[in-house]
């Protein structure tokens, strides 16, 4: 009985409560009916909504825009980056090297760049960014063969940007990209100058991009891409240019061994000029290619900019810094070699990381290129003529290494866009970053070993005849200097 009674006073004290709350709510806001009093509202809100979506799923979507603004500018990026290669690396590989091989120099460089371009437009581009192997185990790892010899591709079609609904012709995507693959592999050659036969780097400008460069530059830039789905950053190609190549040139100097006179004779430079100039010229047409990755006139642009700038100041600096202190004297050739070991640096990480850390990342590469491209080199006794790995190889580790690093907010980076910068982890990122360095570093090097391999079953050395006399006479018919 008194159960009954409390469950009876329950109920009516909550019906009280709700009483109360009834009239509050109509005099708080007469004007607001109750369900029953407008059924027709409240069955029709349903259809409304409906016809609403209907209507809106009939829309036609937007029309992908394209910016005036960006093809001017890629189109720029896209000839700054051939300056780079010619004259630029030509000039300052060719002036590093002894007179009589001086025009063979230019001779590999520019034909390795050609025939990389060529390659790149019947089937490098294809297999890089293409279609047609989404659905089978090759799609980290390469594109397709649907675009082989371009096809499909015409002035209407389009290449996606970073920023959704603006687009570029393809072509001129298919253009900025074919100057990467045409450095890259002219890249490796300052490794095995002045004694690989012409025949020789003509089978590899077709041979080494199809085993090396289009597979790394797919897991990396492609969006189905081994790399790219893991999320390392390269904004520029720390790994698919650099580490790439300088691997590829450690491999090749190791197997043509040493250069006859290796060590036994003083081979200064015979041109610090022209290696400046060369120098000089790398710089200005690295702008197109570091801010030309952004593939759009806008302020993420203006981020590899600076800081193209400033790691490469940075680096110039320590470079001959590090040479005032060990030698007593700073050199023309450590300054140009700092400038391209800071810019190489900068690539993969100059559209993530702040000015700030640029000016670290060049402080940091340099020296630690010094340390290699002199003690190392000598400890392990081989040949890599120019420094391709010395500079390359290993400020392309260092840089992106350190994009892991110097991306996190917290030193002035701009983090991933996915996250808080409280969330961005950075043992996180540099992991991936040092996963992705591992795996380019071993795929370049077994696909330089074949390739490699395969020339010297061909013909890979020049003869003994043609390294004392030179190059450029034996292999030319030609000489750069008459006087």
């Amino acid at each position: 009985m008194k159960s009954s009674r409390h469950t009876l006073w329950t109920l009516v004290r909550i019906g009280a409560l709700a009483a109360i709350a009834a009239v509050a709510l109509h005099l708080a806001a007469p004007d607001i009916a109750i369900a029953q009093d407008a059924p027709v509202v409240t069955e029709a809100a349903p259809d409304a909504a409906a016809a609403e979506a209907a209507a809106a799923a009939e829309e036609p979507a937007a029309e992908p825009i394209t910016e005036k603004g960006d093809v001017a500018w890629m189109m720029m990026a896209t000839i700054l980056v051939v300056a780079m290669i010619i004259p630029g690396l030509a000039l300052f590989y060719g002036g590093l090297v002894r007179a009589k091989n001086m025009l063979s120099v230019l001779m590999q460089v520019s034909t390795c760049a050609i025939i990389g371009m060529l390659c790149w437009a019947l089937w490098g581009y294809a297999l890089a960014f293409g279609t047609g192997f989404e659905e089978t185990p090759l799609a980290p790892f390469l594109g397709g063969l649907t675009q082989l010899f371009l096809g499909g591709v015409t002035v209407e079609s389009t290449a996606a940007t970073f920023t959704d609904g603006v687009v570029l012709p393809e072509f001129l995507f298919i253009a900025f990209q074919m100057t990467f693959a045409a450095i890259t592999a002219a890249l490796v050659l300052g490794s095995v100058a002045e004694r690989m036969k012409f025949s020789a780097v003509v089978v590899f400008s077709i041979l080494w991009p199809l085993l090396s460069y289009y597979p790394i530059a797919h897991m990396v830039w492609a969006g189905n891409g081994l790399l790219y789905e893991m999320g390392a950053i390269d904004f520029a190609g720390g790994t698919v240019v650099h580490i790439n190549a300088g691997v590829a040139g450690l491999v090749g100097g190791i197997i043509l061994g040493h250069r006859s006179g290796y060590k036994s004779e003083p081979w200064p430079p015979h041109s610090l000029t022209m290696t400046y100039i060369g120098a000089a010229l790398l710089w200005v047409g690295w702008f197109g290619f570091n801010a030309g990755s952004n593939l759009e006139a806008t302020s993420g642009a203006v981020l590899p900019v600076i800081n193209t700038l400033l790691a490469t100041a940075s680096a110039g600096f320590a470079w001959i810094l590090t040479e005032w202190v060990t030698k007593g004297k700073p050199s023309m050739l450590g300054l140009a070699s700092g400038i391209i070991a800071g810019l190489v640096a900068i690539t993969p990480a100059c559209g993530t990381i702040g000015p700030m850390g640029a000016i670290v990342l060049g402080a940091v590469a340099a020296p630690i290129a010094v340390i290699f491209c002199s003690v190392i080199k000598n400890a392990l006794n081989y040949d890599d003529s120019l420094d391709v790995f010395g500079i390359h190889g290993v400020c392309g580790i260092i840089g992106a290494i350190g994009t892991g690093i110097l991306t996190a907010p917290a030193f002035g980076g701009l983090g991933t866009g996915a996250e808080t910068p409280e969330a961005y982890s950075i043992v996180g990122q540099t992991t991936t970053q040092a996963i992705a360095v591992g795996v380019s570093f071993a795929w370049a090097a077994v696909a330089s070993i074949v390739v490699f391999i395969v020339l010297r079953l061909i013909g890979l050395r020049a003869s003994k005849e043609a390294e004392e006399e030179g190059l450029d006479i034996i292999e030319h018919g030609e000489r750069a200097y008459h006087s």
